[in-house]
């Protein structure tokens, strides 16, 4: 397997992520946007990268990674979502505050170690997110969510994702005691801004804006 830099892991998760997301390439753009950089950094990365054969690059059609590539990724991946497991669940750390630290940890390269961080763990399928954990051989459980923006007045959902983990959504959320976990039961939609009012837990109400409820997830139940 190839060798690769920290920088260059980080532009591996990016592109999986971006790839994920749509299920098409990802534009040198949007890979641009989402590493905060400028798109001349993102070519100069792209051509050690496709020197590396981490990724296939087609000009205006953009970029997929190899197996390898995407190999790299999914354990990055792995490696973030259960620190941020570990930090939360072992350490009491608040969901809004581990992801700047899963972002140092998941460069340690110690396979030993994270092999035995997922079993102390119990092999978690989700991160305190509700993103999926890929296990040691890269597959991930997937679920049926839905955005709580599908729910019909009347229906009821658990909150089991976000969409935005950001801190700023994050620490909102808290606000409005909503977290993983949470029953939320449609009361009512408003036309003039696409805001919905909840139920939440069967006990209070709360009213979202369309935003909010784009970015939340819920298993119907």
């Amino acid at each position: 397997m190839a060798s690769i830099s920290r920088t260059e892991e980080n532009y591996l998760k990016a592109i999986f992520q971006l790839c994920e997301q749509s299920d098409n390439p990802a534009s040198t753009n949007a890979i641009a946007q989402l590493m905060q950089t400028a798109a001349a950094s993102v070519t100069d990365m792209i051509k050690k990268l496709s020197k590396k054969e981490l990724i296939h690059y087609q000009k205006h059609k953009g970029v997929r990674l190899t197996e390898e590539g995407n190999q790299l990724a999914t354990n990055l991946i792995r490696k973030h979502r259960l620190w941020e497991t570990f930090l939360v669940q072992k350490l009491q750390f608040s969901w809004e505050e581990v992801h700047e630290i899963a972002e140092e940890l998941e460069h340690v390269q110690a396979e030993k170690l994270i092999n035995r961080l997922d079993d102390y763990l119990g092999n978690p399928k989700f991160d305190p997110h509700g993103d999926p954990i890929p296990d040691a051989k890269g597959n991930f459980t997937f679920r049926k969510q839905i955005p709580l923006t599908d729910l019909s007045i009347g229906q009821t959902g658990v909150l089991v994702g976000v969409q935005d983990d950001t801190s700023p959504f994050l620490q909102y959320l808290n606000k409005l005691h909503l977290s993983l976990g949470t029953k939320l039961e449609i009361l009512e939609r408003f036309e003039y801004d696409g805001s919905t009012k909840i139920l939440l837990d069967g006990d209070k109400e709360q009213i979202l804006t369309h935003k909010v409820c784009m970015n939340l997830f819920v298993k119907m139940i």
